[in-house]
């Protein structure tokens, strides 16, 4: 599956997230989405991209390593990254995915701000920081993307 319709996807359950258990599983399954288009592009992509995506894709694989996925049903699915097969436009899905991961920032602090679980708490200010890496590192690869001329499918 595309990078931009795991993208949609990942925004269309980050919408239905019920509850903290279930935003912090979401945010989970959006860093294993920048890890997995990261790696992508570094094995397909432009060379130039090489470096910008290996560091997205460490800094999604660090993310997932740390953030705990709670348990019960929605810790359970399916990592919806692992359906990537390919990224038909790199600026428009890194576009895509700072917008989702900024997303996953903005419903993490309403979540910190909700809770009096002191471990759900934070759970939740680990996962804006591994969210605002992740734009960090989305943000140095589209500075490359956008220097080099307008490219095409990568897989």
């Amino acid at each position: 599956m595309d990078a931009a319709r795991l993208i949609v996807a990942t925004r269309h359950a980050l919408d239905r997230a019920r509850d903290v258990g279930d935003l912090i599983a979401e945010a989970w399954q959006a860093q294993a989405l920048a890890e997995a288009v990261g790696g992508h592009l570094a094995l397909h992509g432009d060379p130039a991209f090489r470096s910008a995506a290996l560091s997205l894709c460490e800094a999604g694989g660090r993310a997932c390593g740390a953030l705990q996925r709670p348990a019960g049903v929605r810790a359970a699915a399916p990592v919806r990254a692992a359906r990537l097969s390919g990224v038909r436009d790199p600026r428009a899905v890194l576009r895509g995915l700072l917008a989702v991961l900024g997303e996953v920032v903005v419903a993490l602090v309403a979540a910190v701000c909700a809770t009096e679980d002191e471990e759900l708490y934070w759970q939740c200010i680990d996962a804006v920081d591994a969210a605002d890496e992740s734009k960090d590192r989305v943000r140095a690869l589209l500075g490359v993307c956008d220097g080099l001329s307008p490219g095409g499918d990568t897989g």
